[in-house]
């Protein structure tokens, strides 16, 4: 049975979180919605449809949803050729693609918003799959992408670990029964990440790579 070192990406690997909250807060001012940062920030991690349920409410003018998501993808779309990645993101993931893991991505992203992603991580040579949220019938928190992204690794999910910045990520970890990591890059407090479930909590990537010997995940390997 192979072993799956599964990842966020949006605030985990790549710093984006805030590029996202300027473009989600710029979507809903165009449709008239005025929405405070801090509040679109705690729902990032979200799928699109989610995220504008979750701000607005079920009362909301449905309607307007599909072009508030566009106008997210525009704002954010131009940002594409400046995203960067956290310090050690591919680091991190060569190392436990040497180490046996097999990585996967488990992300909301796709198409051309994906492939910016990924020439920012850098590591396509260590990626050996990707489970989008469009694959599966629900999104974070539910853990759908992350029992995908097993699936994907032909891995189970006690012989497995899921790494990511958000209560929406830590929840789909717990619910899909792995090892649940958390990382403080994308802005959100730890108390919140071991709440939702995070075992252990480390800065970004980098902090994750030089503690890795010493990691629940290696202890569980």
């Amino acid at each position: 049975m192979e072993r799956a070192a599964v990842f966020d990406v949006d605030g985990t690997l790549v710093d984006t979180n805030h590029l996202h909250v300027t473009a989600w807060w710029e979507a809903f001012r165009q449709a008239g919605h005025d929405v405070s940062m801090h509040d679109v920030h705690r729902a990032v991690g979200l799928g699109s449809d989610d995220l504008i349920a979750h701000l607005l409410g079920d009362g909301r003018d449905t309607g307007q949803d599909d072009a508030i998501s566009a106008a997210h993808k525009t704002v954010y779309g131009t940002y594409f050729e400046r995203l960067r990645p956290f310090p050690g993101a591919g680091d991190l993931l060569r190392r436990l693609d040497s180490e046996g893991w097999t990585v996967v991505l488990a992300t909301s992203a796709g198409g051309s918003e994906l492939a910016a992603l990924r020439r920012a991580i850098d590591a396509d040579d260590v990626i050996r799959a990707t489970a989008s949220s469009d694959d599966v019938d629900s999104g974070k928190p539910a853990p759908d992408p992350v029992e995908h992204a097993l699936e994907l690794a032909g891995a189970s999910a006690e012989h497995s670990f899921f790494v990511g910045d958000t209560v929406w990520d830590m929840r789909a970890g717990a619910g899909a029964g792995v090892l649940c990591v958390g990382v403080l890059c994308g802005g959100i407090p730890r108390a919140d990440l071991e709440k939702a479930g995070a075992s252990s909590v480390y800065r970004d990537p980098a902090h994750l790579l030089a503690s890795l010997s010493k990691s629940p995940m290696t202890a569980g390997g």
